[in-house]
C-alpha cells in the first residue's frame, strides 16, 4: 500500500508545466517518483525527465513534442490553457484550450496501454455545456486539427470570445471519449476548478470583472491554490481511481453544490457575462 497511487517509475506527460496548475501537478508527480515529461510554450525550471517546447495552436509542434518523448506513457495531464474575455484572440483561446488539447491527446494515445489515464482542466466557466450538446457533438465529429479549426471558423457565433465554449467542449469531449476509450482500458476525465490564484488571475479580473470572479469563488470565500487543484488531478489519474472514467469533477470548494441548492448568487456571474456581450 506504500504506492497506492501507482506513480513510482511511471512515465507521465504534463502540458502547461511552466506555471500554475500544471507546474503544481508536475511537482507532486516528481515527489511521487514519476518520470515527468513536460510540454509548454515557455520553458519549465523543474527537474523534469525531458522538456519540449510546443505551441498548442500549431499541430506540427505538438506532434514533434510527443515524438521526442516517445516510449510508453501511463498518464497525460492536459493543464495548458488561455484565458478568455478578449484577453487573447478567440481562435487562439479555442485552439489552445480545446483543439490543440484534443490533438495532443490523440497524439499521445498510441503510446498508451490499458491502465493509462488522461485528465484535462476545464472550468466552472463551461457550465453552459448541457444547453449546447448538439453543437458540441457536431464539433466532435471533426477529424484532425485543421478540420476542427475550419468548423470553429464557420461557427464564430458559437466560439464567441473563445473561453467558455472551449471549456464546454472539453467537458462534452471528455464524457464522449470516456465511453470510447474505456474499451481500450484507458480512462479520461476532466476537472472544473473554481477561481484559482495563478498568473492568469489578473487577466480574468481585467476581462470578466473581479466581482464576477469572486462570485464563482463562493461558498469557499477565497481563491484556491494551484496545489489544491493539482492534487485531485493526480488522484483521478492514479491507480487508486482505476474505474473513475468520463467524470466531470468539480474542484470548487462547494460552488456546484451551492449553486444547485440556491446558496450561490448566480446573478452576479450572469451580470458579468452580459457586460462581456
Amino acid at each position: 500500500m506504500s504506492d497506492i497511487l501507482g506513480y513510482k517509475g511511471k512515465r507521465v506527460i504534463v502540458s502547461g508545466c511552466f506555471s500554475g496548475m500544471g507546474e503544481a501537478t508536475a511537482k507532486i508527480l516528481l515527489d511521487l517518483g514519476a518520470e515527468v515529461h513536460g510540454l509548454d510554450f515557455k520553458p519549465c525550471a523543474l527537474p523534469l525527465a525531458s522538456f519540449n517546447q510546443i505551441d498548442l495552436r500549431d499541430p506540427a509542434t505538438i506532434e514533434a513534442g510527443v515524438k521526442a518523448i516517445g516510449g510508453k506513457i501511463g498518464a497525460l495531464f492536459n493543464c495548458a490553457g488561455l484565458a478568455g474575455g478578449g484577453a487573447f484572440p478567440p481562435m487562439d483561446t479555442f485552439k489552445v484550450n480545446f483543439i490543440g488539447t484534443r490533438h495532443l491527446t490523440e497524439s499521445v494515445l498510441p503510446l498508451m496501454s490499458p491502465g493509462s489515464a488522461i485528465v484535462s482542466i476545464s472550468s466552472t466557466g463551461g457550465l453552459g455545456w448541457s444547453q449546447r450538446i448538439p453543437v458540441h457533438m457536431e464539433l466532435l465529429q471533426t477529424r484532425g486539427f485543421d478540420a476542427a479549426v475550419a468548423w470553429a471558423e464557420a461557427h464564430l457565433d458559437q466560439v464567441a470570445e473563445g473561453y467558455a465554449f472551449s471549456k464546454e467542449a472539453v467537458i462534452v469531449w471528455t464524457q464522449f471519449m470516456g465511453a470510447q476509450l474505456i474499451k481500450q482500458g484507458i480512462r479520461i476525465n476532466c476537472s472544473l476548478p473554481s477561481p484559482t490564484q495563478t498568473p492568469m488571475m489578473q487577466i480574468f479580473h481585467d476581462t470578466a470583472g473581479k466581482e464576477v470572479v469572486d462570485a464563482a469563488a463562493e461558498p469557499l470565500g477565497r481563491y484556491t491554490t494551484p496545489a489544491e487543484q493539482a492534487g485531485p488531478l493526480v488522484l483521478i489519474c492514479s491507480d487508486a481511481a482505476g474505474v473513475v472514467n468520463g467524470v466531470v469533477l468539480p474542484v470548487d470548494g462547494g460552488f456546484m453544490g451551492g449553486l444547485a441548492t440556491g446558496q450561490v448568487d448566480i446573478s452576479k456571474m450572469m451580470g458579468g457575462a452580459a457586460r462581456q456581450g
